[in-house]
């Protein structure tokens, strides 16, 4: 599964990686910290500390030792040993260092000013960075039309009728660390959340490192407007077996037609279906 299109994002750093650690044995934090100490420019977190993997430490822990302050203040990324979850979370932070840096510095920023203010809930922003964080595929599109069949959740011409034009004009870039476990393990159902980020169309015809170090720029930028990372809602579903050439089943026109998966719009509370 290391080699599904669907972890094509992380082909790179998996090669680098390979290189490293015999194929069976898991990776430990040592290597990964090796593979740290190979990435051109050094990795840095917000404060300017260069980033490393440290070993997870308990919950009940002061302000500045928890997962996002010490890993912003400090750079130490908490992580366990022989554990999918992390090893992707290592993973992603060396495929889109800026990005990882950016959701952590928001994170850290956030959790400061809501201290300060006595609040206790974590809030729209930081849902909406845990869940793109978690489970976000990031869409670089050159086509407004294409961006809008999307967000309103017209799968079947999206990923079927306009699939020619999808090739050469949006992409699908997994991003969220809990996604990759998940793709170890792919069923129907399995969902993303996408940010659609605008991309000119030569982007398409860049070598993949070259799509990727322009992915991390775009989404650490959107990350660190002020106005951007606001709510969940700036992100829309992504059925990720619908996207051409990442299933069997995508290669099936009648794939498209099953609803329970490909559904028409968001299912609220009250049972109306509403388009995004």
């Amino acid at each position: 599964m290391m080699q599904s299109p669907m972890l094509a994002s992380l082909h790179p750093v998996l090669g680098r990686l390979a290189r490293m650690v015999d194929a069976r044995s898991f990776p430990s934090l040592q290597v990964c910290n090796a593979l740290l100490e190979t990435h051109e420019p050094r990795i840095l977190v917000g404060s300017g500390a260069p980033l490393r993997f440290v070993a997870q430490e308990g919950r009940s822990l002061p302000f500045e030792a928890q997962y996002e302050p010490r890993c912003y203040l400090k750079g130490e990324l908490q992580s366990r040993e022989d554990n999918w979850h992390d090893l992707f979370n290592a993973l992603a932070w060396l495929t889109f260092p800026r990005s990882k840096a950016a959701i952590n510095a928001r994170h850290y920023q956030t959790m400061v000013a809501d201290r300060k203010a006595g609040r206790s809930e974590r809030g729209h922003r930081r849902d909406m960075l845990t869940l793109l964080d978690e489970s976000g595929v990031i869409v670089p599109c050159a086509d407004g039309e294409l961006a809008a069949l999307l967000r309103e959740f017209r799968w079947k011409e999206l990923f079927w009728h306009r699939r020619p034009r999808l090739a050469d004009a949006m992409g699908f870039c997994v991003f969220g660390h809990g996604l990759c476990e998940k793709i170890l393990r792919p069923y129907v159902g399995m969902t993303a959340q996408g940010l659609i980020l605008s991309v000119e169309a030569g982007y398409f015809e860049w070598p993949l490192e070259r799509q990727l170090t322009h992915l991390d720029a775009l989404l650490a930028a959107y990350l660190s407007a002020p106005g951007c990372a606001q709510s969940t809602r700036e992100l829309t579903p992504v059925p990720l077996l619908g996207v051409p050439g990442w299933s069997a089943e995508s290669c099936q026109e009648y794939f498209y037609d099953n609803a329970r998966y490909f559904r028409p719009g968001r299912l609220l509370s009250y049972g109306k279906s509403v388009r995004q």
